[in-house]
């Protein structure tokens, strides 16, 4: 059984920003072999994220392990990190089962990173995280439970003695991420609300989210993920729309900068929005389509535009 915890007793939150995923690091209590993280930010930050890691270790026992490497799903701002982390602490990786052997053979064109064509560092997976199994980490009982709808493999972790739900992308304090399938032309959002239903049903006190700040008012959050969620399934260009934005400003978070053309040149080219394409796009107008969204991101302050060359705001 576990024990009864402040519900951050023992947890340390490492909130980073959008192009890295929150990490959480689970201190190992006495007789675990070390201490447990929870998704690993992108490459970009892979440096930071080693250091962050090693400093949150360290200030519960110089030199004290890492064990284990978890991620919520294979998206690469969750798991970007992991091949930094590997080569510094020599930790095993954990992946929920759905991509696990696509990831074993890494060219798989299944990957979100080759679909949507994202940086990575390459890394290998020793385990994986079967939701329905227990998960003892930091004298705490996880459930690992299935989170479809963003990510159709991704799980959450919730320790149920202590209210703690780590919902990765299935729930933030303002919505959720983006739903991917919908994007690709598959169902989503109806796993989208089953797993908000079923969040409702757990006794949650605390979320850790993929991103954003820890928040305890979880009924509020459901509300506004669900009033989101209802919006986008009365009108599923909206979310493509919002979907096409959300990845061009995650390009440009990766690069920096960009030239214009060269901006639109790589997203005619990404396969994830082949699909966008016929939703969306002008026949044959799926280029001046896109350079709206970039000046309309312009226009509202999450890029900036000088000449032709694109920055991330």
């Amino acid at each position: 059984m576990s024990a009864i915890h402040h519900p951050l007793a023992g947890l340390t939150v490492l909130e980073r920003g959008w192009l890295s995923s929150n990490n959480l690091l689970i201190h190992a209590a006495p007789g675990e072999a070390g201490a447990v993280l929870v998704d690993s930010g992108h490459v970009n930050h892979a440096a930071q994220t080693v250091a962050l890691v090693r400093h949150a270790l360290d200030a519960v026992a110089p030199a004290a392990p890492l064990a284990r490497i978890i991620n919520t799903h294979l998206h690469s701002d969750h798991c970007g990190g992991n091949a930094a982390l590997q080569t510094a602490f020599g930790a095993p990786v954990s992946v929920p089962p759905g991509q696990a052997a696509a990831v074993m053979a890494w060219h798989d064109p299944s990957l979100s990173w080759h679909s949507a064509d994202q940086r990575i560092e390459r890394f290998s997976v020793q385990q994986v995280l079967q939701p329905g199994q227990p998960l003892r980490a930091g004298g705490r009982d996880w459930q690992v439970l299935e989170a479809p709808g963003h990510d159709p493999d991704s799980v959450m972790l919730f320790d149920a003695a202590n209210g703690v739900l780590v919902s990765a992308d299935a729930l933030w304090q303002n919505g959720f991420g983006v739903v991917f399938p919908e994007i690709a032309g598959e169902p989503g959002f109806d796993d989208v609300g089953a797993v908000l239903d079923l969040i409702a049903s757990l006794p949650v006190r605390l979320v850790l989210p993929g991103h954003g700040a820890p928040f305890s008012d979880v009924a509020a959050a459901l509300a506004r993920a669900r009033s989101r969620l209802a919006a986008f399934q009365a009108d599923p260009l909206k979310h493509a729309r919002h979907g096409v934005r959300a990845l061009l400003t995650y390009h440009l978070m990766e690069e920096r900068q960009q030239r214009l053309d060269a901006l639109l040149d790589w997203a005619q080219a990404a396969p994830l929005f082949a699909r966008v394409w016929q939703q969306l796009a002008p026949a044959g107008g799926a280029r001046d389509w896109l350079a709206q969204q970039v000046h309309e991101l312009v226009r509202a302050g999450v890029l900036r535009m000088d000449g032709d060359m694109v920055h991330d705001a």
